[in-house]
């Protein structure tokens, strides 16, 4: 089995109120099949993209209901060991890892500045079966107002090598494994209302920007932001009808120069 790096982004799932209406929103937007629900493991069910599993819906547990939201899952080698590494450096277990039968192992976490996020221990099911393609997971940022936290717990819980982005108007970092970015980090400036709290960001690939937009708006989903291009694809955030934050890029429409960074130690 492929053992994805350490900190890598492997997969992403949301709990919905009203998981068909879900299925219908995203199945239209994304272009999402959906597998038969498993009653063993909460009636979680996962979505595809040309027979590929790129993403997951499940219903609340009971105690857990509340706003929909998706959660990103950053993988881990030894997950209890990385649960460990969370609590050493200010971070909160909101799920101890829980073994998954053989598929793999979860745990759920919440970063000091309050983004929630996910570990997965990869099994038989590694993780994403396709990326970057429409429909498919491309990439995610950490939203936060605590910039200076998060980075750091992030860079001392996962090896990750940091790059600020150049930018006077903005404050972005990029988190790196090896070679490869994996992850963005923004600060919530005043344009994020109070009682928005710090969340994780994920982005979906789509053939095209502007028609995911609209289908999207036209079944009750929110524009939160954009479209807008930039030097890594048109893009726009969005909201689904049951309140869970999104976005979409379409990677072939680039615009400006990739930005200059800097190297953070």
């Amino acid at each position: 089995m492929a053992v994805r790096p350490e900190g890598t982004p492997c997969w992403a799932d949301a709990m919905f109120g009203d998981v068909e209406q879900a299925k219908s929103f995203y199945g239209a937007v994304l272009g999402w099949t959906f597998g038969e629900s498993s009653s063993q493991y909460g009636n979680y069910t996962q979505a595809y993209v040309d027979g590929k599993a790129v993403a997951a819906v499940v219903p609340p547990m009971s105690g857990q209901e509340g706003q929909s939201q998706w959660c990103l899952y950053l993988a881990s080698a030894d997950a209890a060991a990385t649960a460990g590494k969370i609590r050493e450096h200010g971070g909160e277990v909101l799920m101890e890892p829980m073994q998954v039968g053989e598929f793999g192992t979860m745990c759920l976490a919440r970063e000091p500045a309050g983004a929630v996020f996910g570990l997965w221990q990869g099994g038989t099911h590694e993780g994403f079966e396709a990326t970057a393609v429409p429909g498919a997971y491309c990439w995610a940022e950490f939203f936060t107002r605590d910039p200076e936290r998060t980075d750091a717990f992030l860079s001392a819980v996962f090896p990750y090598g940091m790059q600020q982005i150049d930018d006077a108007g903005v404050d972005f970092r990029l988190f790196k494994v090896g070679d490869d970015t994996v992850l963005g980090r923004m600060r919530m400036g005043e344009e994020f209302p109070l009682e928005v709290p710090s969340y994780v960001n994920v982005y979906f690939t789509v053939g095209d920007c502007d028609t995911a937009v609209a289908r999207a708006t036209e079944l009750g989903g929110v524009l939160r932001f954009g479209p807008m291009d930039s030097p890594f694809g048109r893009f726009a955030a969005l909201s689904d009808p049951q309140g869970a934050n999104f976005s979409v890029i379409d990677i072939t429409t680039t615009q400006g120069e990739m930005p200059v960074t800097t190297d953070v130690s």
